[in-house]
């Protein structure tokens, strides 16, 4: 332990007028670990001078540390922690949320998962930020299979750990009762490994939930008519995750209102653009208004092209709908393209057509159109 001593890092041992950190001055002692209780040790106060945390934290983890007696155990923790790459903010972070983190064994539990995860080839970077994401699931041993078993699904240990952002609780799945009964059943339902991957990626609960949770998932993916084993059926998953009938009811019903559409018009959109079900109402408020009531779309026809309500107003729709507007109305365009070929192409293909051959008749419509994206519509466009 002394070995780890002289590797925290000098920075977050400086005095906390020149550190952001928590000062862990502790740590630079070199003295022998106490090893009987120390009568003038207190939780409260080491977590505080030690650790960095707020009084109000403290007091909150001192609770569950009550039978602390010295800093031996904590400092060794500390300085470990502080040896994988924590600055002092992290460290602070990390007891804060799991106070029991400073009662772990450095090396009967904490160095045997950092040499395990290691072996699994993540990196030492990767290591710490598992360590800040779930200190509660890193000091359990477990954690090693766990990821071993996770890799291969995720793809790589950036994918799997971009999810562990997302949702930490993946990190204490239990693979033979949650996790590989319901990837079976994905695969049935004709999902390959990538769009597993992609899945669970996005909805993490998925390896962690219960079997006829995710059989419910299907079911009311299978409702917006999206046929199993299509390319859509993933995304129909994802937008129907986790949402109970009377959540379904009510998210349709609300689409409903927002786009004026009917019963019949919801069933032809669903299918082709699920992931309209999780869009924020007043996305789609907003969306809809300038759909219909700027470019004059009919709710019907949105319907047949729901993809629209996912493109960016200020960043797509109302830059491009402006754009060749200018040029329809200056007689700038040999044909007379629909606003929704226009609003799906890519971008460089849209500036291929429809900025770089107008330089000479429109001189500012380059920095017009780069104004109208950054949600700047100049006059020139608007006056049209």
């Amino acid at each position: 332990m002394l070995r780890l001593r002289s590797r925290v890092p000098s920075h977050i041992l400086s005095s906390p007028s020149t550190s952001p950190g928590p000062p862990l001055r502790r740590l630079l002692s070199a003295a022998a670990p106490v090893l009987f209780p120390n009568p003038g040790f207190v939780v409260e106060d080491y977590l505080v001078s030690t650790c960095g945390l707020t009084r109000a934290q403290s007091i909150k983890a001192s609770a569950k540390l009550s039978h602390l007696k010295s800093p031996a155990k904590p400092d060794a923790v500390l300085a470990f922690l502080v040896g994988l790459g924590l600055s002092g903010d992290d460290v602070a972070a990390v007891v804060a949320k799991d106070p029991k983190f400073l009662c772990s064994g450095v090396e009967r539990t904490l160095a045997p998962v950092v040499a395990g995860l290691s072996g699994l080839g993540l990196s030492r970077s990767e290591v710490a930020l598992l360590v800040s994401l779930a200190p509660d699931n890193f000091r359990c041993r477990p954690i090693v299979s766990k990821l071993r078993y996770c890799l291969p699904l995720f793809g790589s240990s950036e994918n799997l750990l971009r999810a562990a952002r997302h949702d930490a609780s993946i990190l204490s799945l239990r693979p033979e009762r949650t996790a590989k009964p319901n990837i079976a059943f994905l695969q049935e339902c004709g999902l390959s490994a990538c769009d597993i991957a992609k899945l669970c990626g996005c909805v993490p609960r998925l390896l962690i939930t219960n079997l006829e949770r995710v059989r419910e998932m299907v079911t009311l993916a299978d409702g917006l008519g999206v046929p199993r084993g299509s390319g859509m059926f993933r995304h129909a998953l994802q937008a129907v995750a986790f949402f109970s009938d009377k959540k379904m009811a009510a998210t349709v019903d609300q689409l409903k209102k927002t786009l004026r559409w009917s019963d019949a018009e919801v069933r032809i959109a669903l299918p082709k653009a699920p992931f309209v079900l999780r869009k924020p109402k007043e996305s789609l408020q907003r969306r809809s208004e300038f759909l219909i009531s700027e470019v004059g779309f009919e709710p019907a026809y949105i319907a047949h092209r729901p993809i629209m309500l996912c493109y960016s107003i200020e960043g797509r729709l109302r830059p491009r709908y402006y754009v060749v507007k200018f040029l329809k109305e200056n007689g700038l365009l040999k044909r007379n393209p629909s606003y929704f070929t226009i609003f799906k192409m890519g971008e460089k293909l849209f500036v291929e057509k429809y900025i770089c051959p107008h330089k000479e008749a429109a001189p500012y419509l380059v920095e017009d159109y780069a104004d109208a994206c950054r949600g700047e519509v100049p006059s020139r466009l608007m006056s049209a």
